[in-house]
This record gives structure tokens, C-alpha cells and sequence, in this order.
């Protein structure tokens, strides 16, 4: 329990973190010479349109507390709630657009936002591939050693693996997985960059 605590804690930093280099318009990890791999294209309009949502949401449900007269410890503790939900979409935008995924000489790494990074060796990937997926359920799934890493629920490049590989689940958990799932905008592009040798399979 303080251990996930913690965990929350920590996304929390980082996704404040990240507006603040969303606004000076840097990424983090992201070194020199290496190629970034976006995925947001996929969450934009949808993020967009909820924080529309909340931001009128915030405002009528103020004034109509207001118009009915309530305590004002209960209009503030509303308010307070409605704000938090209003910088947690901001947050998860700013992370998902300044946390990339990053292809180097060395490694593909992996991520979602603040919540998601894991690291692959290049000489552990057998074959990549194009392969459009849809999953329900939450952004990190694990079923028969595939991790799945999905954007608006859905995941486009599979990534078969030489040997297990263990990373860490967004609440801290250590699993194992053999074949990697994600989504990534330009999924072409990532696969001429040669990840592997059968790559272009």
C-alpha cells in the first residue's frame, strides 16, 4: 500500500515535471542523436475534448453551488476535486508528449506517459512488426508472457523478443514478458530505422 502510494506520488512529480518542459518545449530522455517515436496522435483529440468538458463542468458546477447557497467548505472541496482532475489531464498530455518513446544505438525504450518505461535491449529484439491491436481494459496489460502497451486502446507494432525481458507495472509489480506490444504514430518509420535484422518482415 506505501509502495503504491509512493508510486502515485512519484507520477505526480513527474507529470508536473512535464509541464513545465512541455512549455520550454523539451523532451526528457531523449539524448543526442537518438530518434524519438511519438503516441500521441492517437489520445489528442480525446484529451482535448475532456479537459473542454471538465473546464465547462468546473465552471457550472461553481456557479450553480454558488446560486444554491451551499456551505462554503462543500463549493470549495468540489471546486478543489475539479481543479485536481483539470491538472491531472494537463499532466498527462504534457508526459505523454515530452516522455516519448526513444530509439538509440543501443536500446528501444518504451513508455506512456509517466506511468509506463521500459527499456529493450537492441540485440534482444528477434523481429518487429506491424500489427494493429485493440484492448479493453487498463494502459499495461500482461497475458502469456505479451506485454501490452496501449494508446486510446491501441497498439500497432509487436515486438518479438530473444529472451524475457522484466519490467516494472505502473503500481511497481516485476513481471516478464517475450513479445512487446505498443503504439506508436509513425509505425513505418520505426521499423525503417532497422531495429532488428528482420525488421522489414
Amino acid at each position: 500500500m506505501v509502495r503504491a502510494a509512493l508510486r502515485v506520488l512519484g507520477f505526480e512529480l513527474k507529470g508536473l515535471a512535464s509541464i513545465g518542459l512541455w512549455i520550454v518545449r523539451r523532451r526528457h530522455g531523449v539524448p543526442p542523436g537518438a530518434t524519438v517515436v511519438t503516441y500521441t496522435k492517437e489520445q489528442t483529440f480525446v484529451l482535448s475534448l475532456m479537459l473542454f468538458a471538465m473546464t465547462v463542468e468546473t465552471i457550472v458546477v461553481d456557479l450553480l453551488l454558488v446560486g444554491l447557497g451551499v456551505p462554503d467548505w462543500v463549493r470549495f472541496t468540489v471546486l478543489i476535486a475539479d481543479l485536481y482532475g483539470l491538472l491531472f489531464a494537463v499532466m498527462l498530455a504534457a508526459a505523454s508528449v515530452t516522455r516519448p518513446h526513444v530509439l538509440t544505438s543501443d536500446e528501444l525504450r518504451i513508455r506512456y506517459a509517466a506511468y509506463f518505461d521500459l527499456r529493450v535491449p537492441l540485440d534482444q529484439i528477434a523481429s518487429v512488426r506491424t500489427s494493429d491491436g485493440y484492448h479493453d481494459g487498463s494502459m499495461v496489460t500482461l497475458k502469456d508472457g505479451r506485454v501490452s502497451v496501449a494508446v486510446s486502446s491501441r497498439t500497432n507494432v509487436t515486438i518479438e523478443l530473444t529472451e524475457p525481458i522484466t519490467f516494472v507495472r505502473p503500481f511497481g509489480a516485476r513481471a516478464e514478458a517475450t513479445s512487446i506490444r505498443f503504439f506508436a504514430d509513425d509505425p513505418k518509420a520505426l521499423l525503417a530505422a532497422r531495429l532488428a535484422p528482420s525488421a522489414a518482415e
